[in-house]
């Protein structure tokens, strides 16, 4: 039986992260997936913020345990995290993300998380865990450069004129579809680990291989086609209408994406206090989906006004040319545990399009500001995560 002390302590440390839950689905996770949507008159800011809410609660349940791990116990060695580390670091980053909200610039969750929760490792007398801060680091780097790089040369393809406009755009619909079919889902695979649908469906075929090719290749290219040839039929009939059709798919990619990254920086503190509780993962990924979508119901909406109008004025072809590099950079964190902001994400994809078209709308003052508060984030988390917990040590 489970001490009353030890549930009072982890109740207090759950509340801390529910908080840090709203503060993320009111911030990155909320508010960016569908600011290019809205940015592009394809839905409105109120239904935005209603539909990431519910998509962000299934993709932390569906894909939330990887990054959950790698925050609760892979980035620092030897000391894991207590309760009461647990709340500081928690409670630290979430006041900073909170700020952020309210003043209406997008602090880079995964960056302030990460710098509480190891501020507060260090301090409880962890070792650094440098293998993983590189491989965070690098893609922390590479993003801005990757997204932003992918959305130019998809934007300006779609603003040429050597390929038709409705192949182009197929084209990309298959490639996504292709994604989809590879990517990683809970109830598709084992008990401790995960499937996809190319998988499910590639090894129920009646010819599991044809040609040395696997069941898995050929269930994706079959997807992948299913998608393209949809979407061309949309887009024949109307081809604006199709256009933002296909908008919003990818907004709703990436918001299931984002559930799946951005739960892991809330609830991941309180995966080493699971076993003296003894609580599934799944109840506490359910839970911090929750506090997601609350956040994402109730302060979303500011946000969202703020990326999709403040940073370029965006239209249907530069949106989808930012959603896509930003639903593969999602995915790839998602797939390897890093936790990776999505405002980042986002910013950079947005910046990236809106080059392709002249430098046209973008706010090269609001992105300076938005950088600085993202190393400052990382900074400011780290120094009073160490501070705090350090000072509640020699009280105590």
């Amino acid at each position: 039986m489970v001490a009353f002390e030890t549930l009072s302590t982890f109740l207090i440390a759950a509340a801390a992260s529910l908080f840090m839950a709203w503060a993320i689905g009111a911030g990155s996770s909320g508010s960016t997936p569908f600011a290019p949507a809205v940015g592009a008159n394809a839905i409105s800011v109120m239904r935005a913020g209603l539909i990431v809410g519910v998509l962000g609660f299934l993709g932390a349940v569906l894909q939330g345990a990887n990054v959950t791990e790698a925050v609760g116990t892979e980035l620092v060695v030897g000391e894991p995290l207590t309760a009461t580390a647990a709340i500081v670091g928690l409670i630290t980053a979430a006041v900073l993300v909170a700020i952020g909200v309210f003043a209406g610039y997008p602090i880079a969750t995964a960056f302030t998380v990460t710098g509480a929760v190891v501020g507060v490792g260090l301090a409880m007398g962890g070792g650094p865990a440098w293998p993983k801060y590189v491989e965070i680091l690098t893609l922390w780097v590479l993003t801005p450069f990757v997204g932003g790089g992918i959305a130019y040369g998809i934007a300006s393809l779609l603003r040429g004129d050597r390929l038709h406009e409705d192949y182009l755009i197929a084209g990309l619909g298959g490639v996504i579809g292709l994604i989809v079919a590879n990517i990683g889902f809970a109830f598709l695979g084992p008990p401790d680990g995960q499937g996809s649908i190319a998988g499910a469906l590639g090894g129920r075929l009646p010819l599991p291989a044809f040609g040395g090719i696997a069941g898995g290749l050929v269930a994706s290219l079959a997807l992948a086609g299913l998608a393209a040839s949809a979407l061309w039929f949309v887009l024949r009939r109307d081809r604006t209408a199709g256009q933002r059709r296909f908008l919003l798919v990818l907004g709703g990619l990436v918001a299931f994406s984002a559930g799946g990254s951005q739960v892991g920086l809330a609830i991941g503190p309180l995966i080493p206090l699971l076993g003296e509780i003894q609580l599934p993962i799944w109840a506490v990924l359910a839970g911090g989906g929750f506090g997601l979508l609350l956040g994402s119901w109730t302060g979303a909406p500011r946000m969202i006004k703020a990326i999709s109008q403040d940073y370029s004025s965006l239209g249907p072809r530069r949106s989808i040319a930012a959603l896509i590099p930003s639903f593969v950079i999602a995915q790839t964190a998602v797939a390897f545990g890093i936790p990776v902001s999505f405002n980042e994400i986002i910013v950079s994809a947005i910046v990236g399009s809106g080059y392709a078209a002249g430098n046209a709308g973008v706010s090269r003052q609001k992105m300076v500001y938005t950088v600085l508060a993202w190393v400052g984030s990382l900074v400011v988390s780290f120094v009073l995560g160490y501070g705090i917990f350090s000072l509640i040590s020699l009280v105590r």
